[in-house]
């Protein structure tokens, strides 16, 4: 886009123009874009046969491949040799683990604040091959914030960190607090363990925020496309150095001189990885100052909806009650004293057109463990992206009456 704003943006959006639907479950998955659409319907009656053939179509099919897969690398500031493109961040984490090669006694660390899919995959291999797992106890945010929400800090992990870690595994943003995590600070703490490596979960943060893998310095990062506005595909980056680290899912005769060949086993969808460039191009030719417009605007809407329930003496915000960007992105959960998480969903939505969610969205460690919710409905969430508008979130405030 040219420059931002939430109307030209909501243009973009063929679904947003067909359906009185108020959006707020985004963080389940975003809507796709218009050109999204239509690469992958291009993609189907025009080049949809195998790649790497010699005659005229298949060329064009493989060109449109490899220029998803660039467009793909670029837009987290990664090389097309060090991405792999698959069905889900859950699967490609999976994927990840049964190829990861570590020594005997290896110490894993992992974060009880994920969604799942950054945890079981190492607590699988570590039980299959009898290494260490410590959990890494995300401590309450300082008294400079706004909540006493666990996080994830370079502090509370340093006592974790041994000769033998080989492995931390944490989230960039949490799918139910919105917190967001230093990463770039922990990386450097994980990496002071000469061997140690850092695996990150992306997804909740990428629908928000600008990802550069290299300024971050992480060794592996995954995350949706179907939640940054695509298809329902994902991608896992490895850098080079971690490659070194990691066998091969591939045939015999194909075991794999890139992360593609070593880990994809074809399960990128051709049709959908063609579609990548309509994604990338979306955030047009200075891609920085509209990340910056969308995280402004995106305050704005999670101050309008935060504002209302900081008011309200029977609500609990789990994640910061500031709507301050640097802190947290728009996913905001919270729960009523007294009141069903359920319950209180299935009102505002017998009572209107907003769509949101209750439950534990796959972070059931967190809802159940961290924030004392286990035997109940969970969280209320409400998340929202760019397209959202400022009316959204004040109409939601009214419905949790």
């Amino acid at each position: 886009m040219a420059s931002f704003s939430p109307i030209a943006a909501r243009a973009r959006f063929p679904a947003l123009q067909q359906c009185h639907q108020v959006y707020f479950d985004n963080a389940g998955g975003s809507q796709a874009l218009g050109t999204v659409a239509s690469s992958v319907k291009d993609y189907l009656e025009e080049t949809n046969v195998q790649l790497g053939a010699s005659y005229d179509v298949a060329k064009q099919s493989t060109e449109s491949y490899r220029k998803g897969l660039d467009a793909a690398a670029g837009f987290m500031g990664a090389a097309s040799d060090e991405i792999v493109i698959g069905p889900s961040t859950t699967q490609l984490f999976a994927n990840l683990s049964l190829i990861l090669n570590l020594p005997a006694g290896s110490e894993i660390i992992i974060s009880s604040l994920d969604h799942e899919a950054n945890i079981s995959p190492w607590v699988r291999l570590a039980q299959m091959h009898n290494y260490t797992v410590k959990w890494w106890p995300a401590a309450p945010t300082s008294l400079t914030h706004t909540s006493p929400s666990p996080m994830l800090t370079a502090e509370n992990l340093k006592p974790l960190l041994s000769e033998k870690t080989v492995l931390v595994t944490c989230t960039h943003a949490s799918n139910v607090l919105g917190t967001i995590h230093d990463v770039r600070n922990i990386a450097e703490m994980v990496h002071t363990v000469p061997r140690a490596k850092l695996c990150v979960d992306g997804v909740a943060l990428a629908p928000h925020r600008e990802v550069d893998v290299k300024a971050l310095g992480v060794d592996f990062y995954a995350f949706s496309w179907y939640k940054v506005y695509g298809p329902h595909i994902a991608i896992l980056y490895a850098s080079r150095q971690a490659q070194g680290n990691l066998g091969s899912l591939g045939h015999y005769f194909h075991a794999g001189t890139n992360l593609e060949t070593k880990i994809g086993l074809a399960s990128a969808s051709y049709e959908l990885v063609a579609a990548i460039p309509s994604i990338v191009s979306y955030f047009g030719p200075y891609k920085y100052a509209t990340w910056a417009a969308i995280a402004a605007h995106e305050e704005q809407l999670q101050d309008k909806l935060l504002s209302y329930l900081r008011e309200r003496e029977d609500v609990t915000i789990h994640g910061d009650t500031s709507a301050d960007k640097e802190l947290r992105v728009p996913v905001v959960s919270f729960t009523v004293k007294g009141r069903s998480s359920r319950n209180i969903v299935e009102g505002i939505e017998s009572r209107s057109n907003f769509g949101c969610r209750w439950g534990h969205f796959y972070s059931k460690r967190l809802v159940d463990d961290l924030l004392g919710l286990g035997g109940c409905d969970g969280v209320v969430r409400v998340s929202m992206v760019h397209y959202n508008t400022g009316k959204s979130p004040c109409g939601m405030g009214l419905r949790c009456e």
